[in-house]
């Protein structure tokens, strides 16, 4: 079985690889490694288990392509199991994943953690 290897990064904290069996979301296969990420309704419905893509490895969209600061297309890391109904097109654009749905298309690595969660606000269904 193939998969990919993501990179958690807590802000000021931690790093953490993990490796993601085909079809196995983020955050199955960072609770099969033993590390705690948060959660709730593990349906993307809620912004619990948000990240934020930082890089990508091998995506469409190469760093010298994309505007300047602007992050890399969340969709060139990621499908989802669900449409991820907690997210908002702007913040999906800004590069933020719910990681309790989202299964990795390639390798990448992703911002998570009080900060990240704190940069998206209150769940819409709140």
């Amino acid at each position: 079985m193939t998969g990919h290897d993501v990179t958690l990064e807590w802000t000021g904290g931690p790093t953490e690889t993990i490796s993601v069996d085909e079809g196995q979301t983020v955050l199955e296969a960072a609770q099969r490694a033993g590390v705690r990420l948060p959660y709730d309704c593990r349906s993307g419905t809620c912004i619990t288990c948000v990240g934020r893509l930082l890089e990508v490895e091998g995506g469409e969209t190469q760093p010298e392509e994309r505007e300047p600061n602007r992050p890399p297309d969340a969709a060139d890391a990621f499908a989802y199991r669900r449409s991820p109904e907690a997210l908002t097109d702007g913040e999906r654009a800004d590069g933020y994943v719910l990681l309790c749905i989202a299964t990795p298309r390639t390798d990448c690595r992703v911002e998570v953690g009080p900060r990240v969660r704190a940069a998206v606000g209150d769940s819409p269904w709140a």
